[in-house]
């Protein structure tokens, strides 16, 4: 029998909640709010939170300097592509260690994991190698590639343990009925696994998003994408804050916006199996 909350403990909580969670957009508030101000607002002291003229100028300087669609798509092609083709070889591998366990599937998938906590800058010199080598420096079939298998084990991960919970009597069923491994894994498991799948690709897409370091190293132009952006009003003259802001709302906007219309989808895969 589940126990009875009191309101006064539920209204702790929910003040609790609210200032963790102001506390933690706190920082994009202020970026977005500096992305309005002046120059000689933006570093202001004491600083200035809503008392100041606001202007678009930072945004039509940010506009006319740099080509932020050319910056947004090459981010949209990058996160997009890594994230599709991660989850077109992951979902395989998923059911084989979920449906088709054997005694080294946790020592497998500990190894995959483990490769997360490697410094990307002590595998950055042969890559870049590797990239020149084959003409693919500055290339965005490059990125996708090296940014999809540096996010590829998360994406196992979460796929294994979406499909742990899915019944194994059910993929039997299907094979009595069938259904060959592709049928399985397209016709039945995928459909099962919906909202587990959704939720791996919104985290992994955010991930590929924001990935600055390999974008940095590996790009100088043409498949730079907002990371380069935003990097790219860091000048030796000083930093500019007001632009800087602008150009880091305007690369942040896209995610934000797709995440707060994806909260419910990407709460209900998190929660994927965790109720039963």
């Amino acid at each position: 029998m589940a126990r009875a909350v009191s309101t006064r403990r539920k209204t702790i909580a929910t003040a609790a909640a609210w200032g963790i969670g102001l506390l933690i957009f706190f920082p994009i508030l202020w970026t977005i709010l500096t992305s309005f101000k002046t120059e000689a607002q933006a570093i202001a002291d004491p600083p200035i939170f809503l008392g100041f003229d606001w202007t678009l100028e930072n945004y039509r300087v940010v506009q006319e300097r740099s080509d932020y669609m050319r910056f947004l798509w090459n981010s949209v092609i990058l996160a997009g592509g890594s994230t599709i083709l991660g989850v077109i070889i992951a979902v395989p591998a998923a059911w084989s260690m979920a449906f088709v366990p054997s005694k080294r599937t946790k020592d497998i998938l500990l190894w995959m994991l483990s490769t997360k906590m490697l410094p990307a800058v002590g595998v950055l010199y042969p890559i870049y190698l590797i990239c020149i080598r084959f003409g693919l420096l500055d290339s965005r079939a490059a990125l996708v590639a090296i940014l999809m298998l540096i996010n590829l084990p998360i994406i196992v991960w979460m796929l294994y343990t979406y499909f742990r919970e899915i019944p194994g009597e059910i993929l039997e069923a299907a094979r009595m009925d069938g259904a060959g491994l592709k049928e399985e894994i397209l016709y039945v498991l995928t459909p099962m696994a919906v909202p587990g799948i959704a939720s791996t690709l919104l985290l992994n897409f955010i991930l590929a998003w924001n990935e600055a370091f390999w974008t940095l190293n590996l790009t100088a132009a043409n498949a730079a994408p907002l990371t380069a952006f935003i990097a790219s009003y860091s000048s030796p003259e000083g930093l500019f804050y007001a632009k800087l802001s602008a150009a880091s709302t305007m690369a942040i906007a896209p995610i934000l916006i797709l995440g707060w219309f994806s909260q419910k989808q990407l709460v209900r895969g998190l929660t994927f199996g965790a109720v039963k």
